[in-house]
């Protein structure tokens, strides 16, 4: 009789071990769920967090720039800025850059001159952590007096036209002493000689009314080679030409389908003779020197 109970008793235990493995199972998933809902709040927050942190520094959006016309010939630009501005850059055009310095201000307001004509207005701002913001802006004003500058061969063409007559102009190349043109017209085409090298040219022009305009412009000087085409009193054209910085090449065509070319590899001066063909020969001679610029000679000879 003990025996059996012994058995019956050994028989519950395990039932009751049985019952108690399911609920050690489930305490285990729960625990890991909790863990990994825990984890995500986490790095929802931890990336919420960067975000905003990333706003109030201003390290993931760049500054608001706008430009607008706020008077007679005067443009305002206008910048805001989550993080402190350092610099305001701008220029017109390939003109120099202007820098403002804006004292670690967030919002910063410049009033500018509007130069007459078509011109491009580029805008670069700067904040406290170097980051650049850039902005660029076409404006369009016709002004009493309108020039133009245009570059031809050795020299530079200014073109001035005015609402009113113009009365004269004035040039000068750098800071050197100031030219008067007298114009008394409603227009001037003037052509000046371009000095070798890079300088500045700057051209005013004034009308009846005293109304005037400006307009200053950095060129390169360049010089052209020197060319002579001529005979040597026998039967021959002589090709005679010379550069400071040396001749290129020359190339000569004979009555418009023979053609030649000599390579000179920088010499600085040449003299070539070739034969006539018998009657007339129209002669094309063009001669380049190391910089490209050439310079063209058309002539007619008969043998």
């Amino acid at each position: 009789m003990n025996q059996i109970l012994s058995i019956d008793n050994t028989k519950k235990s395990k039932i009751k071990n049985n019952n108690r493995q399911p609920v050690k199972t489930t305490s285990i998933v729960m625990f890991f769920a909790i863990s990994l809902i825990i984890f995500g709040v986490f790095m929802i927050g931890s990336g919420s967090y960067s975000m905003y942190k990333d706003s109030v520094t201003g390290t993931s959006s760049k500054a608001t720039i706008t430009s607008y016309e706020s008077g007679e010939r005067k443009v305002t630009i206008k910048v805001e800025n989550r993080k402190a501005i350092s610099k305001l850059i701008y220029n017109w055009n390939d003109e120099e850059a202007i820098e403002i310095d804006c004292s670690g201000k967030k919002t910063v307001e410049e009033v500018i001159d509007m130069p007459t004509g078509t011109n491009t207005l580029n805008i670069t701002v700067i904040d406290v952590n170097g980051q650049e913001s850039k902005d660029q802006r076409t404006y369009t004003i016709q002004g009493d007096v309108d020039i133009e500058l245009e570059v031809v061969g050795n020299n530079i063409k200014v073109t001035a036209e005015g609402k009113e007559e113009l009365s004269y102009m004035t040039y000068r190349w750098d800071e050197e002493e100031e030219q008067r043109v007298d114009i008394n017209d409603m227009t001037i085409e003037q052509s000046i000689e371009i000095p070798k090298g890079l300088h500045t040219l700057t051209v005013i022009v004034v009308d009846v009314n005293n109304k005037s305009e400006t307009k200053e412009q950095e060129i390169q000087g360049v010089t052209k080679p020197k060319l002579e085409v001529t005979t040597d009193g026998s039967d021959n054209f002589v090709i005679k030409a010379s550069d400071e910085q040396g001749l290129k090449k020359v190339e000569f065509i004979i009555n418009e389908n023979e053609r030649y070319m000599l390579n000179l590899e920088g010499r600085t001066e040449l003299e070539y003779a070739y034969p006539l063909h018998d009657g007339e020969n129209k002669l094309e001679v063009r001669v380049y020197n190391m910089d490209d610029i050439s310079e063209i000679s058309r002539v007619k000879l008969t043998k």
